[in-house]
């Protein structure tokens, strides 16, 4: 059974990221992470993967995790999850409810992410 949820989990993660973890011993919290987050929540039926990249982009920014935040927006572009016009769209949207210096970093970091990747 366990297998069961790292072969999900690790599939998941890859689906989500872009890359592999790899199915080493990384310890407790990467367990945990691969075989319950990855395995179970972010597999359950009733969110799109995009749904629930949304949602994690609205809590990251509204937690001022930055590190994170772009990390969530580099992989969504990568994945296809997410458009430029998106990200765009959801600096204007998250700026309301976020806060104007919150809504500045994330529309500096969204342009940054752009503007490398047309280089």
């Amino acid at each position: 059974m366990e297998g069961d949820a790292r072969a999900r989990g690790l599939a998941k993660m890859r689906e989500v990221y872009g890359w592999d973890v790899g199915d080493g011993d990384h310890g407790d919290f990467v367990r945990m992470t691969v075989d319950h987050l990855f395995a179970e929540v972010w597999s359950r039926e009733g969110l799109s993967l995009r749904d629930r990249r949304l949602l994690l982009v609205g809590l990251l920014v509204g937690q001022g995790l930055d590190d994170v935040t772009a990390l969530q927006l580099d992989c969504a572009l990568n994945q296809g999850d997410l458009t430029p016009r998106d990200l765009r769209e959801i600096v204007l949207f998250l700026t309301h409810y976020a806060g104007w210096p919150r809504g500045a970093k994330l529309n500096q970091q969204v342009e940054d992410l752009l503007a490398r990747r047309h280089r």
